[in-house]
């Protein structure tokens, strides 16, 4: 997968605990545990990469089904008729924290800055 101290590699992995709202073979959704909303979930690959920007072309089918599962899961946690947030913070100054790529789903709400 990744670095051994990635803590969503771990997640991604099994090894550390998260509150899982979907999982495939490729792809992980799970509430945050700093929400900035009253819905906060992350959207990551298993397969580590920092960040968006170390993307290539041969992953566009990874990306684009990411994508695609951000309504779904919104639909799944009754956010979609409100409306909801996608974020992608991509490097330290744009207030990444984590460095395994993940998108913010955001609703339920007032939503903080990201």
């Amino acid at each position: 997968m990744g670095p051994a101290d990635c803590i969503f590699c771990l997640i991604a992995s099994g090894s550390a605990p998260a509150k899982k709202v979907y999982e495939d073979d490729k792809i992980v959704a799970f509430h945050d545990i700093h929400p900035k909303a009253p819905v906060h979930v992350l959207v990551i690959p298993k397969k580590h990469v920092a960040t968006l920007t170390e993307y290539l072309p041969e992953d566009a089918d990874l990306l684009g089904k990411m994508m695609l599962l951000l309504p779904q899961i919104a639909k799944t946690l009754g956010i979609t008729a409100r409306g909801y947030k996608v974020v992608i913070n991509t490097g330290k100054e744009a207030g990444q924290v984590v460095f395994h790529f993940h998108i913010h789903l955001l609703g339920g709400g007032t939503i903080e800055e990201v």
